[in-house]
Order: structure tokens, then C-alpha cells, then sequence
């Protein structure tokens, strides 16, 4: 079911920034009069269609191949392919008759509606949901590193106090930020009362692409007691009860969560004695943890300080804003870095396997339009890369037509069309093979 799930929230997601987009180049096609023969969601490569009807000289439908989507502009070189209108003579109404400006913008159309989709996304999240943060100068106890913390070398117990500077306020908003994970950052840290700098390194990215973000760190909190034990469960073969505050591991003191379970995962396989303190007395327990590296004790949920900030309609849409541009900021550092080396295109690029994942197994309405916000500044970006059959491509032929003054030849368009859609073909086979070697 979970799966089910999750296939149905992207292709929903997907599905709803490709139809807004080219409803983008439709409107905008329109408005100059220019005839669009075709609206499809998905491609109806060779002619297989699922769904189709006619309305007022356009054809609407579903095609079967889920790679994306296309209107079918008349007069116009796209993926289509139909150069034998190209060889009547233009008529008033195709989208070679009309002036080069007008043609610029129909191609910008569905760049333009996904910028506008991802900014009303994020600009509704902000005003309906404020930004809700873990008070990072707040928490007691410092950070614990995962994988990726460890490898730039946080320590248990660490409190970072400024990133490249500036005062790390928001545990997610600062510490947690793309200026840390894209790397090159500068964390002031606080460790044993005395404060050191920890460079992130350029190519930190590769570590976040293949162990996540949340294995860079997490905040630190104490051991509590014991909320709930399993039936069945080694906790409650060896007596282990709800109350129970426990304290140490064969010896070891666990004062904190993630030693707990530091000291479960050292001891898999083996015989462990667990002591605890019940009802002001201490008792020492029995057992061997098995490969799941768990007893089987619920010890709650840990509560952090908290940043609630709440905005009005208006205040919200410069806020929303910012974080739908931050995408494309961030997309923009991402291709840099694997351009320069510093990241390899394998580990930083993902798929539909990888957007799905992001997705997840369950419906959680904000995290599936906070998604549905990114995904569309991250296609808007996509789109408006200078590639022949993007419609970035096509922005850059009518711009050399303005400067130029007359038109690229139809033959030239049709070449770059061809050698743009095979590079599209490599980069989706390249994305689909990459998800499916990380899986």
C-alpha cells in the first residue's frame, strides 16, 4: 500500500507542473493568436494515446509514455517533429508568422507559470503554516554527528554557534542550511567550553547525496525513562519496565540517547547486561541484542526548544519568495560543483525513483506541496537551460534572431531539435539507470 502511495503523490505532483506548464505555452500561444493543435499530458509517442477529444480545433489527451508532456504549436519545430507543415507556406495563425517577441514569449510561458506555481506554493505554506524551528542556541546538550558529521569531524556533544559567521539561530534553517550542505561553508563550534572552526568541504555533497542530510547531525538530548515496552520483545524478557530509567551498559554510563544506541549497535549478537534504576534503586539486567540492534523499549519523543514565527498574507509572499528562488540558487551552486569536479553527477542527480522517495509512503499534505513548490522552480531551471528541444533552446535561437534580425533556417532548427532530443534521451536513460543502481 505504501508503495501505491507514493507512486500515486508523484505522479499527482508531476502531473499537475506539466500540465500548468504547458498550459503556460498554450495561454501565451493563444493570446497572439496562434493556433495549438495538441494538449498532452505524457507523450503519445507512435500515435498510443489513453485518453483524447477534440475541442474548438484541439486535440486534448493522455499519452502512455510518462516523460513529460507537450503542446503542439502550430508552425512551430518542437518534439513532434512535423516539418511537413513547415514546407506550405506560412499562414497568419502558425507560430512562425508572428514577430520574433511574441514567439519569445510563448516559449518563456511555461517557464514563467512554474516560476509563478512555485512562489504561490511556498508563499500559501508561509502564510497558512509560519516557519516552525528547533532553537539551535538553545539546545543544552550540543549536536551528535551522523556519517556525514563525523567524516568533517563534529563530535558528540558539539554546539555550532555560527555558520561562516553569522550566528546559527535555526537548527534547519541555518545549521542545517544549503550553504552547509553544499559545502565550502565554516562552522564555529563549541567544544569542552573552548571554540574552533571546521571547514565543510567542496565536495561534501556526495556525502548528502548518498547518505542523506539527516546523517550530517542531529540534536543531542538525555536518556529518558522508559515509555512502553514490546510484547515480546528481549526488553521484556528481561524484565525491563515501563518506568525504568536506564542508566548504563555493560558498565558504560548512557546519559544520552545516542549512546544508547551506540552501545546497542557495538553489541549485536552478544550478551549485554542493561542496569536501570526503578523506583530510586538500581537493577541490573540481562540480555543479548539481536541484528535489529534493538530491545524493544519505547523511550517517547525527545522535546527541543522551539522557533514560531507567524506571518500575515502579504508578509508572507516576499518570504515564500525567497525560499522558491532558493531552489534555483541552489540547483544553480549544485551544477556548478559538478562542473568543477567537486561533486559527481552519479551521486547529485536523481530521477523519478529519486523524486518518488522524496515523496514517501505516506500523505502528508505540506511535505507533498512543499515538494510540488520545489519541483517547479526546479523545473522552471530545467527548462530554460540553453539545450536544443528545452524551451530553453528555442529562447536562445529567437534571441540570436532579434540580434541578428532574420530567422535561423528551418534546417538548422530541425538538426539542433534532433541532437537536442537525443542529449534529453541520454540525460533521462542516464537519471532512470542511476536511480535504479541507488535502489
Amino acid at each position: 500500500m505504501g508503495t501505491l502511495v507514493m507512486i500515486g503523490q508523484v505522479v499527482l505532483g508531476l502531473s499537475i507542473l506539466i500540465i500548468l506548464h504547458e498550459l503556460g505555452h498554450f495561454l501565451a500561444a493563444r493570446a497572439f493568436g496562434i493556433k495549438v493543435e495538441k494538449f498532452y499530458l505524457f507523450f503519445d509517442a507512435w500515435g498510443v494515446k489513453l485518453f483524447k477529444f477534440t475541442y474548438k480545433g484541439c486535440e486534448y489527451g493522455i499519452g502512455w509514455l510518462p516523460l513529460g508532456g507537450y503542446v503542439k504549436i502550430a508552425g512551430m519545430i518542437d518534439e513532434s517533429m512535423d516539418t511537413e507543415q513547415l514546407k506550405q507556406e506560412p499562414q497568419p495563425w502558425e507560430f512562425r508568422s508572428k514577430p520574433a517577441w511574441q514567439r519569445l514569449i510563448v516559449m518563456l510561458g511555461g517557464i514563467i507559470v512554474n516560476v509563478i506555481v512555485g512562489i504561490v506554493v511556498f508563499w500559501m505554506l508561509t502564510f497558512s503554516y509560519g516557519e516552525n524551528d528547533i532553537d539551535n542556541s538553545k539546545l543544552q546538550y550540543g549536536v551528535v554527528p551522523g556519517i556525514i558529521g563525523k567524516e568533517i569531524g563534529i563530535q558528540a556533544g558539539d554546539k555550532i554557534l555560527a555558520v561562516n559567521g553569522k550566528p546559527a539561530i535555526k537548527f534547519l534553517g541555518d545549521v542545517m542550511s544549503s550553504d552547509v550542505l553544499m559545502g565550502d561553508a565554516v562552522l564555529t563550534i563549541e567544544r569542552g567550553g573552548a571554540q574552533q572552526k571546521l571547514s565543510v568541504p567542496a565536495d561534501i555533497l556526495n556525502s548528502v547525496a548518498e547518505h542523506k542530510r539527516n546523517e550530517f547531525v542531529s540534536p543531542r538530548y538525555p536518556l529518558k525513562s522508559v515509555k512502553e515496552v514490546s510484547a515480546g520483545s528481549e526488553a521484556e524478557r528481561m524484565k525491563i519496565a515501563k518506568g525504568d530509567s536506564i542508566i548504563a551498559v555493560n558498565g558504560q554510563p548512557t546519559p544520552f540517547f545516542d549512546q544508547f544506541t551506540a552501545a546497542m549497535k557495538d553489541n549485536v549478537g552478544k550478551a549485554i547486561e542493561v542496569t536501570v534504576i526503578r523506583q530510586g534503586e538500581t537493577v541490573n539486567l540481562q540480555g543479548n541484542v539481536d541484528s535489529t540492534a534493538a530491545l524493544g523499549v519505547n523511550l517517547g519523543q525527545p522535546v527541543f526548544p522551539e522557533i514560531v514565527e507567524k506571518y500575515g498574507f502579504v508578509e508572507s509572499l516576499p518570504i515564500g519568495a525567497n525560499k522558491a528562488f532558493s531552489v534555483v540558487t541552489d540547483n544553480i551552486k549544485g551544477f556548478g560543483k559538478i562542473f568543477k569536479g567537486d561533486v559527481r553527477a552519479d551521486k547529485a542527480l536523481s530521477g523519478p525513483v529519486g523524486i518518488a522517495k522524496m515523496f514517501g509512503t505516506e500523505v502528508n499534505w505540506v511535505k507533498f506541496w512543499s515538494l510540488v513548490g520545489m519541483l517547479s522552480m526546479a523545473l522552471a531551471f530545467m527548462n530554460i537551460l540553453p539545450i536544443p528541444a528545452l524551451d530553453g533552446g528555442h529562447v536562445v535561437f529567437l534571441i540570436v534572431e532579434m540580434i541578428q534580425g532574420k530567422p535561423l533556417s528551418d534546417n538548422f532548427l530541425e538538426k539542433a531539435q534532433m541532437i537536442g532530443f537525443f542529449i534529453l534521451i541520454a540525460l533521462i536513460l542516464f537519471t532512470f539507470g542511476n536511480d535504479i543502481i541507488k535502489w
